[in-house]
């Protein structure tokens, strides 16, 4: 099993391919892979789509809506992640996350 799950619908939507990007930017980053679990079960952040899973644990966003970069990284930096990785990651991940947001802006 990869250390990276996401758990999306096919076609993957919104938060899915949201969620896929992220995982994508952990793997370049830490090495370690992701896979892509497709699902028609809907259960954000658990055990259907839309979900991240690291190392076993299904992230829960704050807002219980969307994850967010702080989220993932609070969460990463309790696995033993160099500093200087998880700023990259940081950085990486709110790129993405504005890149998401500005359509919903306006």
């Amino acid at each position: 099993m990869s250390p990276v799950k996401v758990i999306s619908q096919q076609p993957p939507g919104g938060r899915c391919g949201l969620y896929t990007r992220y995982a994508q930017a952990i793997e370049a980053l830490t090495g370690w892979p992701h896979s892509v679990l497709h699902t028609e079960t809907r259960d954000a952040h658990g055990e259907g789509f839309p979900s991240l899973v690291i190392r076993g644990v299904s992230l829960q966003p704050e807002d219980a809506f969307i994850l967010t970069p702080e989220e993932i990284c609070s969460h990463l930096a309790g696995l033993d992640i160099a500093p200087a990785t998880l700023d990259a990651l940081m950085a990486r991940l709110r790129t993405i996350h504005d890149d998401f947001m500005k359509p919903l802006a306006g």
